[in-house]
């Protein structure tokens, strides 16, 4: 896990060097630059494989160099199979360099799509930056899942790119402003669209995709590129419920132990909901199935009555798994929201406990496992049981945007070169039936851009590397089969498959039919409530503030407020130097610049 900084035409050490400085929380155990007339490659590197070695950049004998952020889970076996190949480390990233040298080597010819091939192989997530001088080439990379960032922009005449925006302050000719249509989508969808973020100008590497980049004249331009992996809902016409829990539960079972892969302590964290309950529920069998210490678990709430906490405390009790709580303060979103702020790069304020939460994790362990993804993949949202009624919700709010700002959105005058896959995003079009719905929101952000991103943001904030077991290849492809009616249907519970595979953990019934609660909400709903309810004041002024978007912001007053701070920290001049003021100064430096 690691900060991959970089530029591509006219590249300036000394800028790259700032750039891994910013990200230094990424990785705080080592750091490393490379650079030729063409480009310039940083890396910030938290240690998790090969502690003593693999060192980046990596070079290999071929001249070929390498960044990579995240793990290869089965770097062994693809090590094993290359026992020709000249290796320097015993990590798990020089797998990229030797399938790269192995697949195209030999081809001068090679497109996206071949690189795609390689790729491919891959299983684990990553995002990796690899210069091949002797073709004048830069692969850009990214897992098919969007676990790991990369984003990039053109400052001047380079590309520059990195694991986050916050990098590009060293760049002194980045100058951030407000994407609109990217804020417009976000406020309606509830998560950032495509490959956009807030930022102007400024793009993720879209998931599952290959980038070719090359210096045409000096100035870098993208060749060619490919999505290699496109995760997609294909429901099956039939489904035998007992061989179908356990398959997947045991597929589940070997994506927790492939993710116990670690030179270093393992933890869960464990919110006591249905899909964190179940990483800890197998934790015991995935850790003897790959001869791996048993992982200890981590809560936070705001209470001991909160129903989360005591979740957890029987899960972790049932389950005989050491176990780690901790009370969030009276004043934490006061005290917590602007290093939140900073760090998420988004508008999020209601996750505020996963700050304390990893930053008490991060003292123990370097990976943490999380239940992320498992509502994606089995409908596990509540609007997945109201589609009729979200889509309302979504065309009301699209509906109070301002008039050119929603056209664009609707009318077909969306573009590729701006960050957005489809030419339009109307809510009409996506939530008729289930699978379309589903498909969107795998397709478009709302796991990539939202769930990911905040636990990859803020548990990096404290150099913690967070994995996502559900997200394992062999349980995705189990998910992805599931008849619909499996997943969400009026005749059975909600996630139903899911919940028949957990009763073959021995999970608690409690647990096993425990109804799906918004994270931020359920583990500190009265600090929450608290909190909004002594800035309405200040709410009110925001919305003055931001007076052309306030009918859509009006019912989403934590954006209010999470946007104000974005604002201040992201857009203002020297807002990275601000990150330490409090939520009040903040604000009046937005509402009275």
């Amino acid at each position: 896990m690691c900060g991959l900084s970089g530029m591509l035409g006219a590249p300036e050490p000394s800028i790259v060097k700032k750039m891994i400085q910013a990200q230094n929380h990424r990785g705080p155990d080592g750091s490393g630059i490379w650079y030729d007339e063409s480009v310039c490659l940083g890396h910030a590197r938290l240690a998790i494989v090969d502690l003593e070695g693999s060192p980046q950049p990596i070079q290999s004998q071929e001249g070929n160099v390498l960044i990579a952020n995240g793990e290869i889970y089965n770097f062994e076996s693809i090590r094993s199979s290359m026992a020709d190949y000249s290796w320097t480390t015993f990590g798990d990233s020089e797998t990229i360099l030797a399938l790269y040298e192995k697949s195209i080597g030999s081809n001068p010819m090679a497109s996206a799509k071949d690189h795609g091939d390689w790729i491919d192989q891959l299983d684990g997530m990553f995002a990796f930056a690899l210069w091949d001088a002797k073709r004048n080439q830069l692969i850009l990379a990214r897992d098919e899942m969007g676990i790991k960032p990369l984003i990039r922009s053109r400052i001047g005449s380079s590309l520059v790119f990195s694991s986050e925006v916050k990098a590009l302050h060293a760049h002194s000719n980045f100058h951030p402003q407000l994407d609109e249509h990217a804020l417009m989508a976000r406020l309606v969808w509830e998560y950032p669209l495509d490959a956009t973020t807030l930022f102007l100008d400024v793009h993720q590497v879209r998931p599952g995709t290959v980038e070719v980049w090359s210096l045409e004249a000096d100035l870098p331009v993208l060749v060619d590129s490919h999505r290699f992996s496109t995760p997609r809902m294909v429901p099956t016409g039939g489904y035998d419920e007992v061989l179908g829990a356990q398959n997947l539960i045991d597929g589940f079972i070997d994506s927790v132990g492939q993710r116990l892969m670690a030179d270093v302590p393992v933890g869960i964290v464990l919110s006591g909901g249905l899909d964190s309950s179940l990483v800890a529920a197998v934790a015991n069998d995935a850790a003897n199935r790959y001869n791996r210490p048993t992982p200890e678990c981590w809560t936070v709430a705001e209470s001991e009555d909160n129903p989360d906490w005591q979740a957890a405390e029987l899960v972790a009790s049932h389950h005989d798994l050491v176990y780690h709580q901790h009370l969030l303060e009276e004043e934490a979103f006061d005290r917590r929201l602007p290093q939140l702020a900073w760090h998420g790069e988004d508008a999020d304020v209601t996750v505020m406990f996963f700050h304390p939460l990893f930053e008490h994790m991060a003292k123990h362990v370097k990976v943490g496992l999380c239940g992320q993804g498992a509502d994606e993949l089995h409908a596990g949202y509540p609007r997945y049981g109201q589609l009729q009624d979200h889509g309302k919700e979504l065309t009301r709010r699209m509906d109070a945007l301002p008039e050119p700002l929603r056209k664009t959105l609707l009318n077909g005058a969306l573009r590729t070169e701006e960050g957005w896959y489809r030419p339009s995003h109307d809510p009409n079009a996506i939530t008729n039936d289930l699978e379309t719905m589903l498909n969107f929101e795998l397709e478009h952000g709302q796991l990539s851009n939202f769930q990911l991103r905040l636990v990859d943001r803020h548990s990096m904030a404290h150099s913690l590397e967070v994995r996502v077991p559900f997200l394992g290849k062999s349980h995705r492809k189990a998910s992805y089969a599931l008849p619909n009616e499996w997943k969400r249907t009026d005749g059975r519970e909600e996630k139903a498959a899911l919940r028949q595979a957990a009763d073959l953990t021995g999970l608690p019934k409690e647990i096993v039919r425990r109804p799906k609660l918004p994270a931020g909400r359920a583990t500190s709903p009265t600090l929450l409530d608290r909190f909004l309810h002594d800035r309405r004041s200040q709410t009110e002024e925001l919305l003055d503030h931001y007076r052309p978007w306030s009918s859509v912001l009006r019912g989403q007053e934590e954006l209010v407020l999470g946007l104000a701070l974005f604002e201040a920290l992201h857009l203002n001049k020297d807002g990275h130097l601000k990150t330490k003021r409090s939520i009040d100064a903040l604000i009046a430096e937005v509402i009275s610049p």
